[in-house]
């Protein structure tokens, strides 16, 4: 286990799961409590209460959660339907093909994770208030950050959500304009970034910190013509380059290491949740993507799912591939050994692909294989995709391989889960210059980017669609793509499964309604006050 200090010693103190995604109160009211005057004496017990807001943020890395609908709702990650596995009402293909309905438990279970947060934050802020100690100031400042960066989010998905932050506001919350909360949020961090610290260091590991505040301002502006109508380019370029000057970031040599299960020590992650498979659970995507039989590739104590896989369209943005048409998507260009020079990307760890093997070297094979299934028993991820529904093969779609899995491991992962990171404020400073018309400046960024990815020719001139593409290879599956879609006016366009298939994706125009998300149904028949978004109705 790691050695876990300060904000993850505490969280492990908690002994949690992860954030349970029941029915959210934001009027709960507290019947016993201790009181502030007489616990906070030192900053041990701020920080030991600081641990519940942020042992809320455990709920971000599990199926069915916020990140999960970002990325199924976007043309990289996909759950097909397999037979009698992951069907389950539609759920999951509602979310690729953009039919969102306001019944689906998804969008309760985000709304949840982002107001349990929210009303965690308002409830500690409230407690911290009552303290005389003059260190509490700062720790309001860390909630209120972290009650913003939940908002920041509630606002990207859901657009016109509930402004809660008083914790003794009774009444019902109605909704707010999107506008609304952007100017809440920008407002709040612009109070709050002068007062956190600027370390990076033990002390500050999985904390908000100015950088992380300055990430969440960075992203607002680099979105702001899709939240307010009003580009802010200059301000993004201005945020991400006081985070990438400020010295305290660098690239890793290797991506990979971002991610590997003891990714404590990554110079490049800003921001990130310690997960724990004993104290600080809820990251399974070992279960979610590997299939059935893998449980003997990682000698695993539990079997894992067969459920989230990568689009193959996605997949072949990395790699050139060769398809044999008598046996689709089993031959090939995609393992850096049958790449030539000036093409290989080491990005390509995001993925598992090709013939899969028990830990003691034998071949891995499916008991259960479809009569359809190109190679037989033999498991061998494939980047093809036969179809969405309802006879996707079990084999099929290169798996999610971007963190590290465990050999013996749980059905929950230990890796830090990685909220923000350098290379993201680099892109965006590519973003808003090259949208400045500072064109060689972005190209320089972007190749920056390119070079530590491996042995990749630079690019020689910058175009929208370049800058989008390596957007999507440098942060797939870091919840982001949708963004990026949406961002540059992507989002309703035709993806797999293609036009002619069973289930063909809703397209649709830029600033559609399908780029928010819908209120959850639950949500409106609680609280009257709320409004669902438009197109939902």
């Amino acid at each position: 286990m790691k050695n876990l200090i300060n904000i993850r010693y505490f969280l492990i103190g908690l002994g949690m799961s992860f954030f349970s995604t029941s029915c959210v109160d934001l009027e709960e009211q507290l019947f016993s409590q201790v009181l502030a005057e007489d616990f906070f004496q030192n900053e041990e017990e701020f920080i030991s209460a600081l641990g519940a807001a942020y042992s809320s943020l455990g709920g971000i890395g599990n199926s069915g959660s916020l990140w999960s609908i970002n990325e199924i709702s976007s043309d990289a990650i996909v759950v097909s339907h397999k037979g009698g596995d992951w069907f389950d009402g539609g759920q999951w293909l509602q979310l690729h093909q953009h039919d969102f309905q306001i019944d689906n438990p998804f969008f309760q279970n985000s709304w949840n994770f982002l107001f349990g947060g929210i009303n965690t934050c308002n409830r500690l802020i409230f407690t911290f208030e009552g303290s005389t100690n003059p260190i509490a100031t700062t720790f309001i400042a860390e909630l209120r950050a972290l009650r913003a960066l939940y908002y920041y989010w509630a606002m990207d998905a859901f657009g016109n959500v509930p402004l809660v932050t008083d914790f003794n506001d009774l009444e019902s919350p109605a909704t707010r304009p999107r506008q609304e909360i952007y100017n809440y949020i920008l407002t709040e961090l612009n109070e709050i970034i002068p007062l956190l610290p600027v370390a990076k260091d033990a002390s500050t590991s999985g904390r908000m910190t100015r950088w992380s505040c300055l990430m969440i301002r960075m992203k607002m502006y680099l979105n702001a013509e899709v939240y307010t109508g009003t580009a802010q380019w200059a301000l993004a370029a201005a945020d991400a380059e006081e985070i990438i000057n400020s010295g305290k970031y660098s690239l890793m040599p290797v991506y990979r290491d971002n991610f590997i299960i003891n990714n404590i020590n990554s110079t490049e992650n800003i921001f990130v949740y310690p997960y724990d498979k004993v104290f600080a659970r809820g990251f399974n995507w070992v279960m979610m993507t590997l299939h059935i039989a893998s449980q003997s590739t990682y000698n695993l104590t539990q079997q894992p799912w067969n459920g989230f896989q990568t689009v193959e369209e996605f997949y072949n943005s990395y790699v050139d591939p060769v398809r044999n048409p008598g046996v689709q998507g089993l031959v090939w260009k995609g393992l850096a050994q049958e790449r030539t020079p000036g093409t290989i990307d080491g990005r390509l760890t995001n993925f598992l692909v090709g013939p899969q093997f028990r830990a003691d070297g034998s071949r891995l094979e499916d008991p259960g294989v479809e009569a359809n299934d190109p190679d037989g028993p033999p498991i061998t991820f494939m980047p093809f995709l036969n179809e969405v529904s309802p006879g996707g093969l079990r084999q099929a779609g290169a798996r999610i391989g971007k963190y590290e899995f465990e050999r013996g491991g749980t059905d929950n992962m230990s890796n830090d889960f990685v909220i923000f990171r350098l290379s993201d404020a680099i892109l965006t400073l590519a973003e808003a210059k090259f949208r400045l018309g500072q064109t060689a400046e972005a190209l320089a960024l972007v190749n920056q980017i390119r070079e530590r990815a491996g042995n990749l020719n630079p690019y020689t001139t910058l175009t929208e669609q370049n800058l989008f593409d390596e957007m999507g290879r440098e942060k797939f599956a870091e919840m982001t793509r949708r963004q990026d879609l949406i961002r540059f006016k992507k989002y309703g366009e035709a993806w797999w499964p293609f036009q002619g298939m069973n289930r063909p994706k809703r397209v649709h125009a830029p600033g559609s309604h399908w780029e928010l998300f819908p209120i959850p149904d639950p949500q409106l028949l609680a609280n009257p006050r709320l409004t669902q978004n438009p197109g939902y109705n």
